[in-house]
């Protein structure tokens, strides 16, 4: 690895890092925001009701909350055990991952418009389409919730905010001020805590596929339509990702003569179908479920992704916007956005680190207390 090689690297990294950074500022923003306005308990209070209904209403309300594939399972847990049926949490923990505030904000600064658009309608699409039919194909016609513990909920939690619904339902109880420093606080230092190494590592990859693949290659031995599709199908599923992360990865790709199409099936399976959800709706949905689930997000991904080239290949100006965003030209404005989102990077990584070595620290020996022989002896 040459010098000349490395410097290639980092800049190609930077220039994507630019172009996303005033769009990511606003996204975690507003991801505050709305984690501020509203509290995880009333979201899971308002998603009990079984049916069609429930499904679709599943998957409107988890679209723009900003919860990760990770953070949204206890979330997905919690509806459950209030009463909703399988499809309305498959629903919610397919959509959610998915798409979201940041997610839209940094899909319109490095995909365009038109994939900022087709990219959360398609996530609410695979959604519902698998809420629908976990729930036709639950023949006992009793889908009640499983009465669980939260100790059985999930696994270990992976991210910073996720193990505790409380923390995430304190805005309630604070006035506007409160609420500011809520979504702030949210926003910027919990959300970089969970995603600040995805974004780095989104980032650098990003930048990586800039610097090695040749311009025009992944057109030309690839190619596009299902074989492209199937590849980002075979990449995505068993690869975690969030779905800020995934983005600058896809645009990299779209740069390389990967067609947009491939790259949102890149995009929507990546987020939901890391191995933590897969052991979650398994265990709480059941393996037909699970089946469905798989199989539902494959699917409709694919459609989604040969109707995405054939509009675009009929539209050439669309086409163009695509591969126009994709090749990461930045100016002067994204620096200031790039400097403090760096700084938030660096302190989501120190708070990352030293949550890792607090759970690797030994816990200190618990102290028993032992009756005394008298004591023994009444």
């Amino acid at each position: 690895m040459t010098m000349a090689f490395v410097v290639e690297w980092a800049t190609a990294t930077w220039e994507v890092f630019l172009q996303a950074g005033p769009w990511l500022f606003f996204g975690f923003l507003a991801a505050g925001v709305i984690h501020a306005l509203v509290p995880v308990g009333q979201v899971t209070r308002h998603l009990g009701k079984p049916g069609l209904g429930g499904v679709i209403k599943a998957a409107l309300v988890g679209a723009p909350l900003p919860l990760c594939s990770c953070s949204v399972i206890p979330v997905a847990s919690s509806i459950r055990r209030q009463g909703a049926s399988r499809g309305a949490t498959a629903s919610f923990l397919i959509s959610t991952p998915e798409t979201g505030v940041d997610s839209i904000a940094i899909s319109y600064a490095l995909l365009g418009p038109f994939m900022a658009v087709v990219r959360p309608i398609a996530a609410l699409a695979t959604a519902v389409f698998a809420g629908w039919l976990i729930d036709r194909s639950d023949r006992s016609g009793n889908d009640s919730a499983q009465r669980v513990s939260p100790s059985q909920a999930s696994p270990k939690p992976c991210c910073h905010h996720c193990s505790s619904e409380a923390s995430v339902d304190a805005g309630e109880r604070v006035g506007l001020f409160g609420r500011a420093g809520v979504a702030v606080r949210y926003g910027f230092v919990e959300m970089f805590a969970d995603l600040a190494h995805w974004l780095v590592l989104g980032f650098v990859l990003a930048g990586l596929v800039s610097a090695v693949v040749p311009p025009g290659s992944l057109e030309r031995y690839i190619g596009s339509g299902w074989t492209a599709m199937l590849i980002m199908l075979a990449i995505g599923m068993p690869m975690y990702v969030c779905a800020t992360s995934s983005t600058p990865i896809a645009a990299a790709l779209i740069a390389k003569g990967l067609s947009p199409g491939a790259a949102l099936v890149f995009l929507l399976v990546g987020p939901a179908t890391n191995m933590t959800t897969m052991v979650i709706v398994g265990r709480q949905l059941g393996r037909r479920s699970l089946a469905i689930y798989i199989a539902s997000i494959a699917v409709v991904a694919i459609l989604f992704g040969l109707g995405t080239d054939a509009l675009l290949s009929s539209a050439p100006v669309a086409q163009a916007a695509v591969v126009h965003h994709s090749h990461h030209e930045s100016g002067l404005a994204g620096w200031p956005f790039a400097i403090v989102l760096l700084l938030f990077i660096i302190n989501g990584l120190r708070l990352r680190v030293g949550k890792w070595s607090a759970a690797r620290r030994p816990r200190p020996p618990v102290a028993v207390s032992l009756p005394l022989a008298s004591q023994r002896a009444d």
